[in-house]
Parts: C-alpha cells; structure tokens; sequence
C-alpha cells in the first residue's frame, strides 16, 4: 500500500467534491425557490444505488472516524441489507462489487417503489457523513448541463422548477466534463494503488461500501 499516494489521492478527491458543492451553491443563490433541496431534507435518501468504489473508500474513510456506538448502529443497518440482497444474489461476497454480473441485473437489487432510508440517515433525518457522502448525492436533485451545453442527466426532484424547464438555465450549468475526467482520473489512480490494476469502473452500494475492508 502506498500510503503517500492514497493521502494525495483523499485530498485531491475531497478538493474535487468540494467543486461540486461550490457549483451547487451557485445554483442555489441564482435559482431561489425553484430549488428545494435543503439540507435535512432527505426524500431522495431512500433505495439504493450505485456508487464507484472511489466513493465508497472515501465513504469509508469518512465512516471510520465516528464514534463506535454511531457506527455499530449502522453497521447493523448494513448486515440487515446485506441479507435481503443476497435473497436475489446468494453469491453476493466481499468486495461486495456489483461489476461481475450484468448492468441490467442490478435493477432486481434497486426497485424503484424501494423506500428503505439510507443506512446513513439520522433518526433526524440528517446524512451522519454529509462531508464524505457520495458524488452522485452531491449531483442529485437538479440536471446536470456541462458549459459547452452537453446535457448530461436531464432528470430532476419533483419539487424543484415547477414553474420553468431548468434544462434551458444557462446559470444552472457546470464544469461536468472536467468534473468527471478529474473523477476517472482519481479512480483509475486509486485502483492500481489498491489493486494493482487501473479500472475505469467498479461499483457498490452504500451499504456494502461500509462493510469493505480495504487494503
């Protein structure tokens, strides 16, 4: 293990997420009451679904540094969605990687009428790892158009822009095609750290990344 380099590696995805938040912020201030994303509000919270495992190993390393009673509390929510998805997938096992079977047959693990709360919700609501909580989380909620016009996601929360299409908001838009090339960039680093191979794609869910014991 190449400790320097997962340290550069944490730092430079942390500084990457935080880009993220910076643009969504901007939304916010320009958009008002079109977006009603808040923080406490926790409706898309529910399901599960797939995160890269560079996001889960900063998940985990998030994870790592609550207190023992926090954590046990959600590991336990975890072994508890570990045994209901391997009633679908019985060979499901540590790594806990969704890659070695078919895309299409992931949906049987993520339906959409799924209303389980994330493992990592508070009994108030509250993500207990907001800072270290996935990029796809950070994204959700409002489309994602890249500066040069590129829709990317076309799909947004219910409760935001009921009065307008926000896929013509110019002020909406992002740096996305940079954001993800810096993202596989770190991804494809990450994995020949940790396994000596450069990937361009391994996903889990939230629930199996907190159970991963990385190397």
């Amino acid at each position: 293990m190449n400790r320097s380099e997962r340290e550069e590696i944490y730092a430079a995805y942390g500084r990457l997420l935080s880009s993220v938040d910076a643009w969504f912020a901007r939304c916010m201030a320009t958009q008002g009451g079109r977006i009603a994303c808040r923080n406490g509000c926790a409706g898309c919270c529910r399901g599960l679904f797939d995160i890269t495992l560079l996001d889960a190993w900063y998940l985990k390393r998030g994870f790592d540094r609550l207190d023992e009673g926090s954590r046990e509390t959600v590991l336990s929510k975890c072994r508890d969605r570990l045994v209901r998805m391997r009633e679908q997938w019985p060979e499901l096992a540590p790594p806990y990687l969704l890659n070695y079977r078919p895309e299409e047959e992931w949906d049987a693990l993520m339906p959409d009428d799924d209303e389980t709360p994330c493992v990592l919700l508070s009994d108030e609501g509250c993500c207990l790892l907001y800072d270290h909580r996935p990029m796809t989380c950070r994204l959700h909620g409002i489309p994602l158009v890249d500066l040069s016009g590129a829709v990317m996601h076309d799909e947004w929360c219910t409760l935001n822009f009921t009065d307008v299409d926000p896929l013509q908001l110019p002020e909406l838009r992002g740096e996305f095609n940079r954001i993800f090339c810096d993202e596989l960039t770190l991804f494809q680093r990450l994995t020949a750290d940790m396994l000596q191979e450069k990937f361009n794609e391994l996903d889990t869910f939230i629930p199996l990344a907190l159970l991963i014991e990385f190397p």
